[in-house]
């Protein structure tokens, strides 16, 4: 086999219908139990934990111990944005559509991919990001722009701190529904826990919906859109 990464091991893992509903049921980054994998999965806790220990064992998962507890969550940003990624590829390959992605009008507006916000409302944030001058596209790649560290500064977010993290700080990730890309990296993170933090949206529990509220919503668009 000729050297450079295994795509091959990756796209097994991922390939399985049980593993593939185990991992986008952790999308919104958050934990679960095998018991409640193996129901997201439709199948048995002993083959919910075969499928576990693959998909950890491949660095796709993660495990973490609390108590008597074990839970699961995605290994990293990178996973996720992996995930969104084949979403949007199985949805254009598929039957078609009129359009692509989620039925749900809510997960179309606004969700969350593993700790970023994704959907409409953050392609058109990017768009706008790029128009300004605030992150800059260079070929694939998207970083700080000159006019960004003012912006967010002026917002209450600090890029100087986020350009410390090992993480990138800003990376374009291929929305699902909309077919363009958002924003991820550490900055895309700092964003969602601003919204969330403000009070102009919540997330519901068991849902990686992004639900605005009337009054977030016209605080949204005035500060990002």
């Amino acid at each position: 086999m000729k050297e450079g990464p295994d795509i091959a091991r990756i796209a097994s893992l991922v390939g399985d219908p049980a593993r593939a509903n185990m991992l986008t049921a952790l999308m919104d980054g958050g934990a679960l139990t095998a018991s409640e994998l193996a129901l997201e999965a439709g199948v048995g806790l002993p083959t919910a934990s075969s499928h576990l220990a693959k998909l950890v064992d491949g660095g796709l998962l993660k495990l973490a111990s609390q108590g008597r507890h074990r839970y699961f969550g995605l290994a990293g940003p990178q996973v996720a944005t992996m995930l969104e990624a084949l979403m949007g590829v199985a949805a254009g390959a598929g039957p078609s559509r009129t359009r692509p992605g989620p039925k749900d009008a809510g997960m179309r507006e606004a969700r969350v991919c593993y700790d970023h916000l994704a959907g409409a409302q953050a392609v058109a944030m990017l768009d706008r990001f790029l128009a300004d001058g605030i992150v800059v596209r260079d070929d694939e790649h998207i970083h700080l722009g000159p006019a960004g560290p003012s912006f967010f500064a002026a917002i209450g977010i600090d890029t100087s701190n986020l350009g410390a993290s090992r993480r990138p700080m800003c990376r374009a990730c291929l929305d699902w529904s909309v077919r363009r890309s958002h924003l991820a990296g550490s900055l895309g993170a700092a964003i969602l826990d601003k919204i969330v933090a403000e009070k102009w949206a919540r997330r519901p529990s068991g849902s990686r919906t992004v639900e605005f509220t009337p009054p977030g919503r016209k605080a949204f668009a005035k500060t990002f859109l």
